[in-house]
């Protein structure tokens, strides 16, 4: 009886340590080879560079910092035009409906860039009378 305890929970460690090697292999991964940082300003109703290339199969950084006030990031996972469902081409580290710039502070937004396309983003914070005009575009060339 106290060797099958043992063996069952000797198990248990093996599948756990499994699960977590599996996860760690498939999350964002800023220290890869092919990592690229990209420094982006938020700005009175603009981005700066108002247009991102990354290459397929990077990881990126985007570091936000807001000069004037707060503004918002919001980006689909998915590239413009795909299928319902469709598997998302950007894995975030941390996925949010909406990363908030603060004014001063450097926001980072890590992902890995898997699949090619267009990626819009806009601000999706309240930023005055142009905000509806705050917005860029991500490309994932292959």
């Amino acid at each position: 009886m106290k060797r099958s305890i043992q063996a069952h929970f000797l198990s248990l460690i093996i599948a756990a340590v499994a699960i977590v090697g599996l996860a760690w292999s498939q999350a964002p991964n800023a220290s890869a080879p092919n990592a690229q940082v990209i420094e982006v300003t938020a700005k009175r109703y603009e981005y700066d560079p108002p247009t991102i290339h990354v290459k397929q199969g990077t990881h990126v950084e985007l570091r936000f910092t807001a000069v004037d006030h707060t503004h918002g990031f919001q980006i689909s996972p998915v590239p413009a035009g795909a299928d319902k469902g469709a598997q998302p081409g950007l894995i975030f580290a941390t996925p949010q409906e909406c990363w908030t710039l603060e004014k001063g502070k450097v926001t980072s937004v890590e992902f890995d860039a898997k699949t090619p396309g267009t990626y819009p983003f806009h601000c999706c914070h309240f930023c005055g009378f142009g905000h509806k005009r705050m917005k860029g575009e991500l490309i994932v060339d292959p």
